[in-house]
């Protein structure tokens, strides 16, 4: 299904007419099995989308919490095959939440383009953002992977003008990630009438959705977000969460439970905006 599992998801949130909600939370965080339990609870208590970081050792655009959830795990011995092997048992259950796996080229790079898209697409992946491999740098994954039916959603920042905008969103697909604030994940607050301006001016170069993440904590702060935007991304409030239950010991379904109940919060804001359906 892939890139479609997007495009259904995006066709079905206009239908309703409302916007969605876009959670990121990093693989094996702190442990495997955690993840999973957090990872499964997601769309009961209303994402729409799950993104799932491939921890790194050395990331760009990630901000001090999901940092640390990167190196607790790591320190738990995640790897991208323990990655794709979550996403598959994930699919076990649900067929239909669209999977974004977002991080960087180097560990995809390192386990083989060819067999890591090839897994991907086998473990139910329906899109990838790869924080730095530019769009000059299209045929290292882009291309195979719009080949292999996965979407490849490419990152707007406030400083992606209208020269550069168009190279940005060749070959993009799935949905445009706008980052909502300079700097990386977490460090500020979005200023939702900026936000506004600035998707205004990504729509009139594209047709696709625009998800806008980065500094999104509340849910107060995602439903001012997506007056403008088709859905908002969360991330590093999420991993806080977890990260705070790890420090106290605590793992498994009452993770999962935790970060459900906050991710529930943040739905009832987003889809408390609404829209005239499609």
């Amino acid at each position: 299904m892939t890139v479609a599992r997007i495009d259904a998801r995006f066709a079905a949130l206009k239908d309703e007419g409302r916007p969605g909600l876009v959670v990121f939370v990093t693989a094996g965080d702190p442990d495997l099995e955690t993840s999973l339990e957090v990872i499964k609870a997601l769309p009961a208590a209303g994402a729409d989308v799950i993104e799932i970081g491939m921890p790194f050792t050395d990331p760009m655009a990630d901000g001090p919490a999901i940092q640390a959830s990167g190196l607790r795990a790591l320190g738990g011995g995640q790897t991208l095959r323990k990655t794709l092997d979550l996403v598959r048992r994930f699919r076990e259950g649900d067929k239909a939440t669209p999977i974004i796996l977002m991080g960087y080229y180097n560990p995809i790079y390192s386990y083989g383009v060819p067999k890591f898209l090839a897994d991907a697409n086998a473990a139910g992946i329906d899109g990838l953002i790869v924080v730095d491999l530019p769009a000059e740098e299209d045929d290292e994954l882009c291309l195979p992977a719009l080949a292999a039916e996965i979407a490849f959603i490419r990152l707007a920042t406030p400083t992606t003008d209208d020269k550069r905008l168009p190279t940005v969103l060749t070959n993009t697909s799935g949905f445009v990630y706008y980052v909502s604030i300079t700097g990386i994940t977490g460090a500020a607050s979005p200023d939702a009438t900026k936000v506004g301006a600035a998707v205004a001016r990504i729509r009139r170069h594209t047709d696709l959705p625009i998800a806008v993440g980065f500094g999104i904590n509340s849910p107060e702060q995602a439903a001012a977000i997506v007056e403008y935007a088709d859905a908002a991304v969360v991330g590093s409030a999420v991993v806080s969460l977890i990260g705070k239950a790890a420090a106290e010991g605590v793992s498994g379904a009452p993770v999962a439970a935790r970060v459900s109940e906050f991710v529930a919060r943040l739905a009832a804001g987003v889809r408390g905006v609404k829209r005239n359906a499609a």
